[in-house]
């Protein structure tokens, strides 16, 4: 099942002094196919690879429809 994981993000900067009330976004998504779930957190499987993310982390998760087909015309023959 396809899935998007919105989590805490794990690498924020440290807010630079001249700039302490610039904003930095919190969290960032995670996209694709649950491969796992337990009491340490879920196991999804995006396009650039496996990603765990820890059950402290996770703010909610939610089911999305599958991904779109690829339609591009491919050549045939060679």
């Amino acid at each position: 099942m396809r899935v998007v994981v919105r989590r805490l993000r794990d690498d924020l900067p440290e807010p630079h002094p001249d700039h302490p009330d610039l904003h930095v976004p919190q969290h960032t998504d995670v996209l694709g196919e649950l491969l796992d779930v337990d009491d340490d957190g879920v196991l999804v499987r995006t396009r650039r690879g496996d990603v765990r993310v820890p059950a402290a982390d996770i703010v909610l998760t939610k089911l999305v429809p599958p991904a779109p087909v690829d339609r591009r015309r491919r050549p045939t023959g060679a």
